[in-house]
């Protein structure tokens, strides 16, 4: 069963029953108000008769009377006025009925024999209609001489409740239909919503992120919608990232390939003879063999941490002699480069437990970013200092910058600011997840033409 379904029978179980418990209270109350209005108005009548009797005929003999007062009592009233005895013996009835008939055989004719007004409600043995009889004691002296009842037929009365009834039946299927009506309306606006979330992300399913859902109300199911096309956006950004980053390092590892194969032809046809040709061919040979070995490295790194299998060994480390060991394997690439590599240390610098390999990695490749982008003559400056409980190591550099819409993405994986520059984009991001492994920090300032800011918090642990 669909949901516009399930919402819309939930609608109507609600207002069935809703609308059922009021028509029930409603014609009950109708019947009730109806039949005892009849009843009010018939005790008034009797009770007036009654008083009647008592202020103007108490010396008199009621069977010798009961004609006066049967005419007297019958004179306002349009119900059937009876005028019974003490003995419960009917004396006279305005409808012309005999006397002498038995009239204990109502329950209100025996209650008001004892003195209290009595009401009985059923079908009149001949017509079969129902009727509504009230009767009162006619008090002599306070001795109950007889009483009187009248009696009225209920048939009209019971057609307008029964009218009433219907009217009232027929406004509560009304409701129901107009709610039956704006429950599949509603409904519908939200099952829109999660019919097209469902055929999006079916579609996504299947591998198309690059559909969109129409967000068509600001409500949860347009926050999820948002949602979903946020994510569909962030996979396509990811597959473009991984597509590139497939294209890079395939064409950074056919490089280096293509020079060693080609040195190795060189070297084998030409033999043993040319000292120079074999010293040049095996320096670069083991300089794209490193570079190789760099490439494969950071893809196992990568590997590991996106299994969450890295595991850092930390050990007591004095920073300043890291820095300048860094300092001095890099200052040579500088030097080819004709760019400045100054290291400075502050004083007293605090020994740390971090991972001295991973550390030194992410100096490394920090460096050797700031090497790609600075041009001769410029200058890459490495520094550490204390500050609130943290080491901050920044390397800083007068390169070309990053633009701020490139800067919040150059810490994801495979992003590359620009795709042709050497490298697999995924250095930074190594970085950045060694660094928070230590429970640190890395941040990125950086502005396009000035250079670039890379700074790394790190806590210190006491021994």
């Amino acid at each position: 069963m669909g949901i516009q379904k399930r919402l819309v029978g939930s609608y109507l179980v609600v207002i069935f029953i809703t609308v059922l418990i009021l028509e029930i209270f409603l014609m009950v109350y109708v019947r009730y108000y109806y039949l005892h209005n009849v009843e009010r108005i018939l005790m008034n009548q009797a009770e007036l008769s009654a008083s009647f009797f008592q202020q103007y005929f108490a010396e008199e003999d009621l069977e010798k009377q009961s004609y006066r007062l049967l005419k007297g009592f019958a004179h306002n009233s349009d119900a059937q006025v009876q005028i019974i005895n003490s003995s419960g013996r009917l004396l006279q009835d305005s409808t012309g009925l005999p006397g002498g008939n038995d009239m204990t055989t109502y329950l209100d004719v025996r209650t008001a024999l004892q003195g209290q007004p009595g009401t009985w409600r059923g079908k009149d043995p001949s017509t079969q209609e129902a009727i509504l009889a009230v009767s009162f004691p006619l008090r002599a002296h306070d001795i109950i001489v007889g009483e009187v009842r009248f009696v009225t037929s209920l048939t009209e009365t019971l057609h307008t409740v029964n009218r009433i009834a219907v009217v009232l039946i027929c406004v509560g299927l009304l409701v129901i239909a107009i709610v039956t009506i704006l429950g599949l309306l509603l409904s519908r606006t939200i099952t829109r919503s999660i019919k097209d979330l469902k055929q999006a992300a079916d579609q996504m399913t299947e591998g198309d992120f690059s559909i969109r859902v129409h967000k068509r109300y600001q409500d949860e199911l347009g926050s999820l919608a948002d949602t979903l096309n946020m994510m569909a956006g962030r996979i396509l950004k990811s597959e473009q990232l991984k597509n590139d980053f497939i294209s890079s390092v395939s064409h950074e590892l056919r490089t280096p390939l293509t020079s060693i194969k080609g040195w190795a032809i060189t070297l084998k046809s030409s033999g043993n003879h040319n000292e120079q040709i074999l010293k040049e061919g095996f320096a670069i040979i083991e300089s794209e063999s490193d570079r190789l070995s760099r490439m494969v490295e950071e893809l196992l790194d990568f590997s590991k941490l996106d299994n969450g299998r890295i595991v850092i060994h930390s050990a007591p480390v004095h920073l300043s002699e890291l820095l300048h060991h860094v300092g001095r394997q890099l200052a040579p690439r500088a030097a080819r480069q004709g760019v400045s590599l100054e290291i400075q240390a502050e004083e007293n610098l605090p020994t740390i437990q971090v991972d001295e390999n991973r550390l030194k990695q992410v100096l490394i490749n920090l460096i050797d970013n700031s090497l790609k982008f600075t041009d001769a003559s410029g200058r890459i400056f490495v520094h550490a200092h204390t500050a609130l409980g943290q080491v901050v190591i920044t390397v800083e550099d007068t390169g070309a910058g990053i633009a701020e819409e490139d800067l919040e993405n150059v810490l994801q994986k495979f992003y590359k600011v620009d795709q042709h520059a050497p490298g697999s984009g995924l250095g930074l991001s190594i970085s950045d997840e060694i660094i928070k492994l230590h429970h640190g920090e890395l941040r990125i300032i950086s502005e396009v033409g000035k250079g670039t800011k890379v700074q790394i918090y790190l806590p210190i642990k006491e021994k």
